[in-house]
């Protein structure tokens, strides 16, 4: 990693205790150099799902040549599309192999989730994370794994097993002390077998911005007599940042703590702002706090790169939630409902990205061959 020649935003929330990382992950930004610059302006980390392959793929002539060959040999769609990210992951890897030494094998990390169409199913979810982990063969990788109730077990399990893992899709705070008692599960399993806690890593990707866009048309409806527009989707993370620190404090936690695990940190997704009322860096500002993590869309990183205003106000946010949260209650808007709902919702948008993304394939492999 390069030393600082300048201090950005990103240096400066790392130095406040939150890492930055970039939710996008395109061929062509390791190979020119993009990537490296993003580094050397503080990034720390990369997530990927199924929508971002598929428009980096559909996107970019970049792949053409190993779709045609892979095509030619005989691969399916979903076969070469594994071969392409598997590539793409592993290579984001390497380009952050710096960060994650220099870290102390903290940050560095970089993401690649199980098929979204197996997020019902423990079993065949834990087959394919372990398959992934293989494969990709880079202690800095993640895995993606949903939380949702059948992804539960499979967390606990993969934990116990050694393989690094993001939870993904999380929107309610009860589910997520749910993915808390499984990651606390598994590294129970794993230090009861006397395997090392230490190069486990774990970030439980909590989303924000969604909440308001289902929240705010219900307030819209009933006149939002209590100003809570644009503040609930923070209030919920808020609260759950709450119970990530209480976590810290139980004797559970300090007894794996002392036999080297490292905590499993709040990871702010779907940070970038949905409505024009609000800043571009509206969630980004108010969630700045230590041991968590911020992924960011290229146009939500550049803008708090250009203008963001570093400083932890997490405080404010977590002594304002319970009041706000019941206010919503009050008004006869259940916020559990929402939450369920999006985490259905985001589901089968991820389900149908991917379906997308291999018929992308498909044709562009049709498109290739027949030339």
């Amino acid at each position: 990693m390069t030393e600082r020649t300048t201090q950005t935003a990103m240096h400066a929330l790392l130095d406040l205790g939150q890492s930055v990382w970039l939710d996008y992950l395109r061929r062509g930004m390791l190979r020119s150099g993009e990537l490296q610059s993003l580094i050397d302006d503080g990034l720390r980390g990369m997530t990927s799902n199924p929508t971002i392959f598929e428009k980096a793929i559909a996107g970019s002539r970049l792949y053409d040549e190993e779709i045609r060959a892979l095509t030619e040999a005989g691969h399916t769609a979903q076969e070469i599309f594994e071969h392409l990210a598997l590539a793409d992951v592993r290579a984001a890897c390497d380009a952050f192999a710096g960060v994650y030494e220099a870290s102390g094998r903290s940050d560095g990390l970089v993401s690649l989730e199980v098929s979204p169409t197996l997020a019902n199913d423990t079993d065949a979810t834990i087959h394919e994370a372990e398959r992934l982990w293989r494969s990709l063969d880079r202690p800095n990788a993640m895995i993606k794994i949903p939380g949702t109730a059948e992804g539960l077990p499979a967390i606990a399990r993969c934990i116990a097993a050694g393989i690094s893992v993001n939870v993904t899709l999380l929107f309610s705070v009860e589910r997520y002390g749910e993915v808390i008692e499984a990651f606390l599960d598994g590294l129970e399993r794993r230090l009861a077998a006397g395997q090392p806690l230490r190069p486990i890593m774990s970030v439980a990707s909590f989303f924000v911005s969604r909440v308001d866009g289902k929240v705010d048309p219900r307030l819209d409806r009933v006149g939002d007599p209590a100003g809570l527009r644009g503040q609930i989707a923070i209030a919920n993370a808020c609260a759950a940042y709450r119970l990530f620190e209480w976590s810290l404090g139980t004797p559970r936690w300090e007894r794996l703590a002392r036999a080297g695990a490292r905590p499993q940190r709040p990871l702010w997704a779907s940070t970038s702002t949905k409505d024009p009322a609000y800043a571009d860096v509206h969630y980004v500002e108010a969630l700045v706090a230590p041991r968590t993590v911020n992924t960011l869309p290229p146009d939500t990183f550049a803008a708090y790169r250009d203008h963001g205003r570093p400083a932890v106000r997490i405080q404010d946010g977590v002594a304002a939630a319970p009041a706000r949260l019941k206010a919503l209650a009050d008004l006869g808007i259940d916020l559990a409902v929402i939450t369920r709902e999006l985490e259905i919702d985001g589901v089968a948008k991820f389900a149908a990205s991917y379906g997308s993304l291999l018929a992308g394939i498909e044709t562009k492999a049709g498109a290739l061959v027949s030339r």
